[in-house]
């Protein structure tokens, strides 16, 4: 049997597009790209398999004519995972839409942030200019007076919510 380049093609394929649809917002082109790369995984074992033969339960034929089993019990294994997998992730998308109407991930606003400030360097950087939760620990005193208001809350004594 002379090798092809069909098959290598096709698991390229499949690698590529399944890649493409993982990298898109929308979580039902995810879920698609999952499949595909499962697919692909399972032709690629299918392929590393070696060459057709002969089904090991018939017994006419000596043994070396035999089709090797164990990637063909492999990829039943992997199908069956993938569509438990499958299963779940449609049921987070299911689930997502019927929260928020909406399929599609959203940009995170704290990833945002994050990335504006690392892209500033240290120097640069102006107390003034971050939001309260990025302050340094040099504001000492709004903490202090985000304890007493806490002290205020829970009713503790006087003097305990601070030094």
């Amino acid at each position: 049997m002379t090798p092809t380049i069909v098959l290598p093609v096709m698991i390229g394929g499949l690698y590529a597009a399944g890649v493409y649809l993982l990298l898109d917002r929308s979580l039902t082109r995810v879920l698609l790209g999952f499949l595909l790369l499962g697919n692909a995984t399972n032709l690629l074992v299918l392929s590393a398999g070696g060459p057709s033969g002969l089904a090991p339960i018939l017994g006419y034929s000596d043994p070396e004519a035999f089709n090797d089993p164990l990637p063909q019990a492999l990829i039943l294994t992997a199908i069956v995972i993938t569509f438990g997998v499958a299963a779940f992730l449609l049921a987070i998308i299911h689930r997502s839409w019927r929260l928020a109407r909406n399929e599609a991930v959203g940009t995170d606003e704290e990833d945002r942030r994050v990335a504006a400030r690392r892209a500033l360097d240290a120097d640069e950087l102006d107390p003034d200019e971050l939001a309260p939760d990025d302050r340094a620990a040099g504001h000492a005193d709004s903490l202090a007076e985000d304890l007493e208001e806490l002290a205020d809350d829970v009713d503790l004594p006087a003097g305990s919510g601070t030094r």
